[in-house]
């Protein structure tokens, strides 16, 4: 009987849980790119438009022992819409890293042989892949600053270029998002 009231009493406390009165969805990137719902602002995120978005992400960090703010701006994104519920499909936000933000998607080991410090991002991008977005790095980046392949991430992808990156995802109807 105790174990009945138990159960009673834990259902009752659901029920009365911001989650069961309506509360918005947890964000998909719970510990990066926080947010404020803004229910009366304008420009609210539309469930009726499919989001496909690249992210283009080419400025350093000014702090390297940070998460790279913007990928933190992917992070955002992805709440914000959040926010009236809409989730853009798999492979839809897409980050393409390249120039001096390049080192931001190295293993931890490799950002620390070269920084000092274990990679800030590797977290964040983690939760960005799970979230359903994929982070993507330009192939001649890494030539240019002397990064091996194997010191990439395991979570991004290699394209041979941010600029043919780029120009394929707009053509293909997906929107630019500038650093």
């Amino acid at each position: 009987m105790k174990s009945l009231i138990t159960i009673l009493a834990a259902t009752g406390a659901l029920l009365a849980s911001p989650i069961a009165a309506g509360a918005p969805p947890a964000p998909p990137v719970p510990h990066f790119g926080a947010v404020v719902s803004l229910s009366d602002a304008a420009n609210q995120p539309d469930p009726a438009i499919a989001y496909r978005v690249v992210f283009d992400i080419d400025a350093a960090a000014s702090d390297k022992s940070a998460p790279h703010p913007s990928l933190v701006k992917v992070a955002r994104f992805l709440n914000l819409l959040a926010t009236k519920g809409v989730r853009p499909r798999d492979g839809d936000v897409v980050a393409i890293v390249h120039g001096p933000a390049t080192p931001s998607i190295m293993t931890h080991e490799a950002h620390k042989e070269r920084f000092g410090t274990e990679n800030p991002n590797q977290a964040l991008i983690a939760e960005l892949e799970a979230a359903g977005a994929q982070v993507h790095v330009c192939g001649q980046a890494l030539h240019a600053q002397k990064i091996a392949a194997s010191e990439v991430a395991p979570q991004v992808t290699v394209d041979l270029a941010a600029l043919t990156t780029l120009a394929t995802l707009q053509l293909r109807g997906f929107a630019l998002i500038a650093d």
